[in-house]
């Protein structure tokens, strides 16, 4: 068979989806296992390896794509700050005090004001919705909602800037200046607000929030704070193993790193949103230790983490097929996305991934588009089912939609746009068929393989109004709302008039 290997979250039935800048937290139960990395055994098997054959020895089977920070060991110390940038990255100067106005909530639309403590809402449509369509039975549309979610109210309120001092008390006038630091301090219901400048890489936090009261880890302005690698740092840019985690707004940057993965979280019901992840793997060799831009990983038991509204771009060296865009082995949903070039999945799901929402993402100029898949597990006898693929745009990659490995029979795909995939736009197990499916070009604002494109939709586009509610946010990767009159499009982006457009 032909294998590929993808992470897939779960599309759940009991659990709502955990928030990111918002609120959702009902019944979330259960903390990530805090092994040490170095514990972590290798693993065969990555998304997105292809075998020729029906048979494939242990010998020439790659090794898993996040065994490289599982292996790794306690990454480098507290996190340093190295001299800031001028320019989107520069903070002020250590001879200028800072205030709280200098922690704003800039760059993320609707959601900067800060309101007082969000009551629990559901994030999207309800799973129970998905699983009832995946069964063939009466979906039910989304409630409407407010505008894109803003972090909520916290109890504790920590802040972290370039020119801070450790020594200090973590307050807007007194800030820290490493997010270890910050994560050292933080405890349920804690946001730590993080200044615009730039950050080195290979942090680690283990701390976790709760059910009531999650910890956030914010950029006070999207993109703003810079995570880059100079020197030795890790494997990873940020490695979370605590759970009820958000980080929010973050920019991390490659660029001639040694890193093989961006974002890893091995906690449970943890949240990445709205972060730039670009430039990850791209000085490493092509091997079976493999990477990602962002990894949910189910090794240390990890469960329901979702990945929602990030721009990933540029990952993994050229035509290796080891490295992934976003890659899920558990449970959790994967929306609202822009992934491009990357070396083998855009989004990959593999191992204990099953029951996993994907909708409104854009994917291009990849190997594959989506994968999904499951197989050497770690904490379940699989295989991936359940798993919804909804309303995506999965344009001009080598192979579209792939399931690999083992896969379950209740797997549903609607509503996507799959076009111009060179080697296939589908290939699905198990007698599958996709329905609602688009293939049309897309007709994107400005598409180029390089460079930077703009997969804004046109007014053209045939993936205006041609989306499903079930399952979909509210609000789209800009923060945009969602137009339940004219119908809810396919991709990352909802359709704005130009006059209204970003």
């Amino acid at each position: 068979m032909n294998k590929f290997v993808t992470f897939v979250s779960d599309i759940r039935v009991s659990a709502l989806l955990c928030s990111s800048m918002t609120v959702l937290l009902t019944a979330c139960g259960g903390a990530a296992d805090q092994q040490d990395l170095s514990q972590a055994k290798q693993q065969t098997q990555t998304a997105g390896y292809i075998v020729s054959t029906e048979s494939t020895t242990a010998a020439t089977m790659p090794v898993d794509a996040l065994t490289a920070v599982r292996a790794d060991g306690d990454q480098a110390g507290p996190a340093a700050i190295t001299p800031q940038d001028k320019g989107a990255d520069a903070a002020p100067s250590s001879a200028t005090p800072y205030t709280e106005k200098d922690f704003a909530l800039t760059g993320y639309g609707a959601a900067d004001a800060m309101p007082p403590r969000a009551t629990t809402t559901a994030y999207g449509a309800t799973d129970a919705a998905a699983l009832a369509e995946a069964r063939g039975q009466q979906a039910v549309a989304p409630a409407p909602a407010a505008l894109a979610p803003a972090v909520p109210s916290t109890t504790y309120n920590f802040y972290v800037a370039p020119n801070g001092n450790d020594k200090n008390a973590g307050t807007a006038a007194a800030p820290f200046k490493t997010l270890a630091r910050a994560s050292k301090a933080a405890k349920p219901s804690t946001t730590v607000f993080v200044a615009p400048g730039t950050y080195t890489g290979g942090i680690k936090t283990t701390v976790s929030g709760s059910a009531s009261g999650r910890i956030y880890y914010v950029s006070s302005t999207k993109w703003g704070a810079k995570i880059v690698a100079p020197g030795s740092s890790g494997k990873a840019a940020w490695d979370n193993r605590g759970s009820y985690v958000d980080i929010i707004g973050f920019h991390v940057d490659g660029s001639g790193s040694k890193w093989t993965n961006g974002i890893y979280n091995g906690g449970s019901y943890a949240m990445i949103r709205a972060n730039h992840v670009h430039d990850v793997a791209k000085g490493v060799g092509c091997n079976g230790g493999g990477g990602s831009a962002i990894g949910v990983d189910s090794y240390y038991k990890g469960i329901k983490s979702d990945v929602v509204g990030n721009l990933v771009h540029d990952i993994g060296p050229v035509g290796c097929r080891f490295i992934q865009g976003i890659y899920v082995s558990t449970s959790g949903s994967v929306k609202n996305n822009v992934v491009y070039r990357v070396s083998e999945g855009a989004i990959h799901l593999w191992h204990d991934a099953n029951r996993v929402i994907i909708t409104n993402n854009t994917v291009t100029t990849s190997s594959t588009g989506i994968i999904v898949g499951g197989g050497d597990y770690y904490h379940t006898k699989g295989p991936n089912d359940y798993t919804a693929v909804y309303s995506n745009i999965v344009y001009d990659n080598k192979m579209g939609v792939s399931e690999q490995g083992q896969t379950g029979k209740n797997n549903t795909y609607r509503n996507n746009l799959v076009f111009q995939n060179s080697t296939y736009n589908f290939r699905l197990k198990n007698g599958l068929k996709h329905t609602e499916t688009v293939t049309s070009d897309p007709l994107f604002v400005d598409y180029k393989r390089t460079g930077t494109p703009d997969l804004r939709l046109t007014s053209s586009s045939p993936a205006i109004g041609r989306g499903t509610a079930t399952e979909a946010l509210e609000f789209d990767y800009l923060e945009n709302p969602r137009n339940a009159k004219t119908g809810y499009d396919i991709g990352a982006y909802q359709f704005q008039a130009p006059s209204t457009q970003e």
